[in-house]
């Protein structure tokens, strides 16, 4: 963009809801360290302290704030995996320009989470892989480790389509942008284990009705657009801003980055609005599974922009990752749109805003 930003230029983030932790989030988050350096994934020490330093105890602590401290610190191995794999072979590894080899990575990794027996072919993302499914399946019922790795292979569908614009210098418009970052910001698997952290199944009547996938994707939406907002400054510090919702916008709406910014932060308001309005005609009639899991999506989305407003994985911008931030952090009191209509542009979403979802 040969731009450049500051915190300051960027607006607050609205969040209606209260923060919530984990009590035990840095004593597992210790557990979770050891683990990544036993575990074989990174090549080198620098590899390593990334990864660590995305701090996804806390990140998932904030999803899940009730779990069982075992089921804590599985589910946040996958998010330290996640960002691991997404670093060294998804946004800057020698795959990231190279779709079929990438995609055939992500056809033996998606085959190794699902068949225990698959063999790891030299890989070193694979074993940890394994090792976390192995976890999941010890103490998940078979429908929600199924309902994981559906929406592990979600994700990997999205870098696939992420990887094959990178290698074809291709910009995605609006609606198509919006459709596959509902799968390549890994929103998809970070709320399916929801279930698996907190141990309670949603019965599938429940789970698959229309509302209740709107709602998942909205939340799933709005975490995304809050992490395009949390790395653009590191990005474009980097020279690294190939996809997200500002580039998108500079592009095919010819706006300047400011004005990206700002009808960015209109858009993501106005999916919570709709999320936070739907969200309160669902939950009333909702079953006691079903009710942990919606309250599970506002967690992950206030824990989410927090987890991002303080992360060293956004906020440092030299080599070595700064420590977490402890400062206090301010919020929008007030949506920057509230409207109740879907937004103009975006066909492949507007049906959240649907009157007769049940």
């Amino acid at each position: 963009m040969g731009l450049s930003l500051t915190e300051a230029d960027l607006p607050l983030i609205h969040c209606p809801w209260d923060s919530a932790v984990h009590p035990h989030a840095r004593q597992v988050e210790k557990q979770a360290e050891e683990w990544i350096r036993d575990s074989g994934m990174c090549a080198t020490d620098d590899e390593c302290a990334w990864v660590v330093a995305t701090h996804s105890t806390d990140f998932f602590a904030r999803f899940a704030p009730v779990a069982d401290d075992d089921r804590l610190l599985a589910t946040s191995l996958w998010v330290y995996w996640g960002f691991g794999i997404d670093d060294a072979r998804c946004d800057n590894g020698p795959l990231s320009a190279r779709p079929a080899l990438f995609n055939a990575l992500a056809g033996r990794v998606q085959r190794a989470a699902e068949a225990p027996s698959a063999t790891d072919g030299g890989e070193r993302y694979i074993p940890a892989l394994q090792d976390i499914l192995a976890r999941f399946r010890s103490f998940g019922t078979a429908a929600q480790v199924r309902r994981f790795t559906h929406a592990q292979r979600a994700w990997l569908s999205g870098v696939c389509w992420q990887v094959g614009n990178q290698a074809s210098g291709r910009m995605p418009e609006l609606d198509e942008f919006l459709a596959m970052r509902l799968l390549s910001s890994g929103g998809e698997p970070t709320f399916a284990m929801l279930e698996l952290a907190t141990g309670l199944e949603v019965p599938d009547n429940e789970l698959h009705r229309p509302a209740v996938r709107a709602l998942t994707e909205m939340a799933i939406l709005v975490a995304a657009l809050d992490n395009d907002r949390h790395s653009l400054r590191k990005e474009l510090s980097r020279g690294h801003t190939d996809q997200n919702i500002y580039s998108v916008l500079m592009c095919h709406e010819s706006m300047s980055l400011p004005e990206a910014v700002e009808a960015a932060t209109r858009l993501r308001d106005r999916v919570l609005v709709r999320f936070t309005r739907l969200h309160d005609r669902v939950r009333p009639h909702a079953g006691a599974a079903l009710a942990n899991y919606l309250q599970g999506l506002r967690h992950g989305i206030r824990g989410n922009a927090e987890w991002g407003l303080r992360v060293p994985r956004y906020l440092s911008l030299g080599r070595v990752p700064d420590a977490m931030e402890e400062t206090p952090l301010e919020w929008a009191e007030e949506p920057a749109d509230s409207r109740p209509t879907p937004p103009p542009g975006a066909p492949t979403i507007a049906w959240w805003w649907d009157e007769d979802l049940a």
